[in-house]
């Protein structure tokens, strides 16, 4: 199972020199995926949560992709509906080139009423719409002469039926954001389920967790994934892990933008993770407890 780090591209914290030294932590650590987030007009609804400056996720890591060698680089998510699907499809195949073939495509449907609105993109219709761009994507992808012959996995966000269903039909994992355990365990059951309608295989698990590094547990059924003093993280993962998660993606922002001016408690919380993964081809702890 690979793990990965949701990088905060926002906030009052954030500039070119702070983005460095996030993807200079992240790839030093040992992690295997950089994802950043999108946006592109800071409404009032968007800047309450993510405040400028917001640093647009495919110029970012395109020159994040010359400051690092072997990491991936991936979106979670790209607001489908935001762009033309060609220049999406255009942009994603030029990034996987020049990164030579790192990318992820991480897509979801967007919640920003006020953005679509700036935009001009009607957001009732965001859900057909993200079906309709994710297979112009793909449709697009075919011309390989155009767009390069590397395979660019997508993965589909969504916490709903509606975004699960999406996953099966369109991507090659489900990529759910801060969940629970117990709730993701349900839900990958509902997630085969849906495969097996469409007489398709699933696609690959690939949530997105919080990180947040306690020294007392975390009681109680709300305790997302990856929240808890370090025992209790790490038996999160082998857990995503037994669950067939094939990568996990932490995220370290706490929901206050003024975190994103003292990134080293986040770095020091990836260090403590990063000290405690095993080897890569050691089983999870719950299956050497059980054997």
């Amino acid at each position: 199972m690979k793990i990965g780090v949701n990088v905060p591209n926002f906030g009052p914290g954030t500039d070119p020199g702070v983005l460095r030294s996030w993807a200079q932590t992240v790839e030093g650590l040992g992690f295997d995926l950089l994802m950043l987030s999108d946006h592109i007009a800071i409404t009032p609804d968007v800047a309450e949560r993510y405040p400028a400056p917001f640093y647009e996720p495919f110029t970012t890591l395109s020159w994040l992709a010359g400051l690092t060698t072997h990491v991936r680089l991936g979106t979670t998510v790209l607001i489908a509906p935001y762009r033309h699907p060609l220049l999406t499809a255009r942009m994603a195949a030029n990034l996987s080139e020049l990164s030579g073939g790192r990318l992820v495509l991480g897509v979801g449907v967007g919640w920003a009423r006020q953005e679509f609105a700036a935009l001009d993109i009607p957001f009732s219709q965001r859900g057909q719409l993200t079906d309709d761009h994710l297979r112009d994507i793909r449709d697009a992808w075919k011309d390989t002469a155009t767009y390069g012959k590397r395979r660019i996995p997508v993965w589909v966000g969504g916490n709903s039926d509606a975004g699960l269903r999406r996953a099966v039909r369109l991507g090659d994992a489900w990529h759910p954001l801060r969940p629970t355990v117990p709730w993701l365990r349900e839900a990958a059951g509902r997630l085969q389920t849906y495969a097996d309608e469409q007489h398709v295989p699933a696609p690959a698990l690939a949530p997105r967790i919080a990180l947040h590094l306690t020294e007392e547990p975390v009681d109680g059924a709300g305790r997302l994934a990856g929240q808890g003093t370090i025992d209790q993280i790490m038996d999160d993962l082998d857990q995503l892990r037994l669950l067939g998660a094939t990568s996990v993606v932490l995220d370290t922002y706490p929901g206050d933008p003024r975190a994103t001016c003292h990134p080293q408690a986040a770095w020091q919380a990836l260090a403590t993770v990063a000290a405690h993964l095993p080897p890569t081809g050691t089983p999870p702890r719950a299956t050497m407890e059980q054997s």
